[in-house]
């Protein structure tokens, strides 16, 4: 059984920061790249970030980079999404997912989690 927990959004103002987990079980953690994406209302389901098996390698949307930084905790089996500087245009559901692949597409991820709300007021 594998599962993707989220947790850690919730509702701030703009320019606040929100730390974001992503909980996993049921899989050999460290094999696993892991990516952060969402989805906004009415918009299509967009890469946000992703890590490879041991976090020496990072990818980011043009559009978080230098507010976003994701990282992981093999020994705790979680991977994170720190978020500083939020803009109203962040405000989406998040979700984490886990695939074998580093460089696989959104389309190709294997596992997903349920999702996290974060919204980014004015």
């Amino acid at each position: 059984q594998v599962q993707l927990v989220e947790s850690g959004g919730g509702l701030v103002q703009a320019g606040g920061s929100l730390r974001l987990s992503c909980a996993a079980s049921g899989i050999t953690f460290r094999n696993y790249a892991m990516g952060w994406f969402r989805q906004a209302p009415r918009n299509d389901r967009e890469f946000v970030a992703a890590i490879n098996w041991s976090g020496g390698i990072t990818n980011y949307a043009d559009s978080v980079k230098g507010r976003f930084t994701i990282s992981r905790d093999n020994a705790k089996n979680t991977v994170y999404l720190q978020m500083n500087s939020l803009k109203p245009e962040d405000t989406a559901v998040y979700y984490c997912a886990a695939d074998t692949n580093f460089i696989a597409t959104m389309a190709e991820y294997e596992y997903w989690g349920q999702g996290t709300q974060v919204t980014v007021s004015s």
